[in-house]
């Protein structure tokens, strides 16, 4: 396999470069393509079906790319259809899911929460981690709203403080002290779930661990020996938003996909 192929990372929207900045800091000579299929989100809201065909076409455009191995930086995607692109597609892919495992090892209340999307909480893969940890008690949140919210550029919004702290309550009552967030379109809220929920709280995201993941496939495939690393972006909405969340560092393409 050519090395200097690039990474490929597809999310229903912007929220997937919270993964995608985690595997550009841990290996900055990599070439990588962010795929942001906004026009389509959220996915947790779409059935099965649906999130496999829209995860397929989202594949399909980046093997045209020329990819090595892809990122799937969305749970919903993962928890719903990696099964699938695994058995359809001769690649590595690497995928992206509640990180359940340290809040549940960790806990001291074994009382744990997890902000998620509806097709996150009701896939099926979601349900056989949970099994595992049937001595933790896992109280669940499904997001609504906060992703087209933060897709429309209004992460500070009242509107966004009102659902916060609407799901985060009831979870700070039942003594929770791990925060999971489920959707890589969440760690954008932090500082507003950090001003919510007391300092005992752990919030944990997995993009660190995705990225670390990454670097493990490399290990066998090949890491980029190639200078020219300057990241791609593509979004099939307008790429402002898209942009705005990068720190208008990059510059984004809008493309139809």
């Amino acid at each position: 396999m050519d090395n200097n192929k690039p990474i490929g990372v597809f999310d229903s929207g912007i929220g997937g470069t919270s993964i995608w900045k985690e595997i550009h800091n841990l290996l900055p000579n990599e070439k990588t393509i962010y795929l942001a299929d906004s026009k389509n989100a959220p996915y947790g809201e779409k059935s099965k079906e649906e999130i496999i065909r829209l995860s397929m076409k989202n594949v399909d455009f980046l093997l045209n790319m020329n990819c090595k191995l892809i990122v799937v930086a969305c749970n919903t995607a993962t928890t719903n259809a990696i099964k699938e692109l695994r058995a359809h597609y001769d690649i590595p892919f690497i995928g992206i899911e509640p990180a359940i495992k340290p809040a549940a090892t960790n806990s001291k209340t074994q009382i744990i929460g997890i902000l998620a999307t509806k097709g996150t909480l009701n896939s099926e893969l979601f349900h056989k981690t949970t099994e595992i940890y049937h001595h933790t008690k896992i109280i669940e949140q499904i997001g609504y709203g906060l992703v087209e919210l933060i897709e429309n550029g209004q992460i500070e919004s009242p509107e966004m403080n009102q659902l916060l702290h609407s799901y985060l309550e009831p979870m700070i009552e039942a003594n929770i002290d791990f925060l999971v967030l489920g959707c890589s379109h969440y760690p954008y809220l932090i500082p507003q779930i950090r001003k919510i929920i007391p300092n005992h709280i752990h919030i944990i995201d997995s993009g660190l661990a995705v990225a670390r993941q990454t670097q493990n496939v490399l290990h066998t495939i090949g890491f980029n020996t190639d200078n020219n690393n300057t990241p791609i972006f593509y979004t099939n909405t307008n790429p402002k938003v898209l942009e705005n969340i990068l720190g208008n560092k990059y510059l984004v393409e809008e493309k139809l996909f």
